[in-house]
């Protein structure tokens, strides 16, 4: 739906490769949008586009009735939300939509501290990566009280698809949580697989083509390796170390329910090599390169080694 001249303003604090993708679609839609990033230079394109800069999560949350925030880690959560200049302070605001994966103890903490400011949270954590983030096909994971829910949908309708989880503070957030370590766990094993099969001397290409249509056949197989590994270019979405907080939030609530995760305790060390080793704020899609290290081959497609040649 398109926004009109009744519909709240909206605030946005985060505008990194996924947030910037989810504003522009706000703005495109027609929402008048109040824009905030620590790094200014993040605001220009957006605010090119029709978006309207803002100094400060405080200033934000005095023009804008409902906010949202896609934010890398915790910390940056808690201080852009109650910090000295934080949005609780802000006179407006009456809803925060965070958008960002802090798990699900966080979330009903963050929740409980806005309370006290009367702002209201939903839990939103998106999935999908960065193409989907541009295409406005995002999967939505929402929880928290129905009638900010039911407020909000419209605005979710302009950015993907909203799947409400419950009433229960965190719940979208132990689903985000799920959801990762499911898709992680299937980038490493592909990874580690294509390295063999080069290793062994298959084409990755071929490889491709068959896993694509065979039983392996995941989202690292569809989208990660032909647009990302293969070219080498390595540009797939989120940092290394975004993909190894998300893991290590998991694993910290499989300890706290007594759940066992070997698989996933695996990957969590697989991407906290990647980190230690320099790869913070390299692309996910280089955790390949580690393991290609290790064999002493390259995963190079067609188009990867023209531009090697």
């Amino acid at each position: 739906m398109s926004a009109a001249n009744s519909e709240p303003k909206l605030g946005f604090i985060g505008l990194g490769k996924m947030g910037a993708p989810i504003a522009r679609r706000l703005i495109d839609r027609g929402y008048h949008v109040v824009l905030y990033d620590a790094i200014p230079a993040a605001m220009g394109p957006l605010v090119d586009a029709g978006g309207h800069p803002a100094a400060s999560p405080r200033e934000v949350a005095s023009r804008a009735g409902v906010v949202f925030t896609c934010l890398p880690s915790l910390e940056i959560v808690q201080e852009v939300a109650l910090g000295q200049d934080g949005l609780c302070h802000g006179t407006a605001m009456e809803i925060l939509v965070d958008c960002s994966t802090t798990g699900p103890e966080f979330a009903r903490i963050l929740g409980a501290e806005l309370a006290k400011h009367a702002i209201g949270m939903l839990d939103s954590p998106v999935t999908g990566g960065v193409r989907r983030a541009r295409e406005g096909s995002l999967a939505i994971i929402v929880s928290g009280r129905r009638s900010l829910f039911e407020r909000v949908a419209p605005l979710y309708e302009s950015i993907g698809r909203a799947y409400f989880m419950g009433e229960d503070s965190g719940q979208a957030q132990m689903m985000k949580l799920v959801n990762n370590l499911l898709s992680q766990v299937a980038t490493a094993a592909t990874y580690e697989a294509f390295v063999l099969g080069v290793k062994a001397g298959l084409d990755p290409d071929a490889m491709l083509d068959v896993i694509n249509d065979g039983t392996g056949r995941n989202n690292c197989t569809e989208y990660k390796m032909p647009r990302s590994v293969l070219p080498r270019s390595f540009d797939y979405g989120s940092n290394m170390e975004i993909t190894y907080k998300d893991i290590s939030l998991c694993m910290k609530e499989a300890e706290k329910l007594g759940v066992t995760m070997l698989l996933g305790n695996m990957a969590k060390q697989l991407w906290g090599y990647g980190v230690h080793r320099g790869g913070a704020k390299r692309d996910s899609s280089t955790l390949i390169t580690y393991l290609e290290e290790w064999a002493g081959v390259k995963v190079v497609g067609a188009t990867g080694r023209r531009r090697v040649e």
